[in-house]
């Protein structure tokens, strides 16, 4: 589990409940149904005019994403493809078939399997970054839901106070019922910034970052894949992905599969 998400959502709401109590409010005084209903419920039905059905529906199975922490296993990849490389050098490319049947990453696999078939290199990379960028758009098209929610939240709070703001204005013999009128119409402004900014944004960040660790993890595949179609020394191929890495987990790595 990604701990960073559950400490930074339970962190921001934290803080905004010690702001309500040290500024001498109540918990209570912010809570409305009706706010809640036209800034959460409203913008959330929003979702399904902005997209299909399934991404609307799948929402929240894209915010649970976010409390896992992604292991796309860097140093996994660089250490099967030093052995690839190290068999195909030995024994040549039609050697790495048999290995496929049992390789678990379809992604691998299907790139291997076209060097294996002596397909052209330029063919393999334009084949696989084809299917590297349809991954992508398939998550941005997840995130854009995300920012969508985002961006309809705040516009429902305002919506919501403009209804309350008129409700109160059409009642102006009640003076007494204009501060608390007042209060409850911007409640909803409240509820939108607070989906806004404290949900919808962090979370579109942390798929982005993951989106990110996926193509990085698939690029290096890529890279390893053509380095052995060319007949690279392991070592050079191994150089080669772990310039993919930051200095940190470079490091870690580098003395793991080049301790030889």
């Amino acid at each position: 589990m990604d701990i960073a998400t559950l400490i930074g959502l339970v962190g921001c709401f934290a803080m905004t409940v010690m702001a309500i109590y040290t500024s001498g409010g109540s918990i209570v005084t912010y809570m409305d149904v009706p706010s809640f209903f036209m800034t959460v419920i409203g913008s959330y039905f929003g979702l399904f005019t902005f997209t299909g059905m399934s991404n609307a529906l799948g929402v929240f199975s894209t915010i649970g994403r976010t409390f896992n922490i992604p292991n796309f296993n860097e140093q996994g990849i660089i250490t099967k493809l030093m052995a690839f490389s190290d068999k195909a050098r030995r024994e040549g490319l039609l050697a790495l078939e048999e290995e496929l049947e049992d390789l678990d990453d379809e992604f691998m696999k299907k790139g291997l399997r076209l060097v294996v078939d002596g397909t052209d290199a330029e063919v393999i990379r334009t084949l696989m970054e084809t299917e590297l960028n349809q991954v992508q758009e398939r998550h941005a098209a997840k995130i854009s839901v995300i920012n969508m929610w985002g961006t309809l939240a705040p516009g429902l709070g305002m919506l919501g106070t403009v209804v309350g703001l008129i409700a109160m204005l059409r009642n102006l013999e009640d003076k007494s019922a204009l501060g608390p009128n007042m209060a409850v119409a911007l409640i909803t402004t409240l509820y939108g910034a607070i989906i806004a900014n404290l949900v919808m944004i962090p979370i579109s960040g942390k798929l982005k970052s993951h989106d990110a660790m996926e193509a990085r993890a698939k690029e290096m595949e890529v890279e390893g894949i053509l380095s052995i179609q060319a007949g690279d020394n392991p070592r050079i191929l191994a150089m080669k992905l772990l310039s993919y890495l930051n200095p940190i987990d470079r490091k870690a790595v580098e003395a793991e599969v080049l301790k030889d």
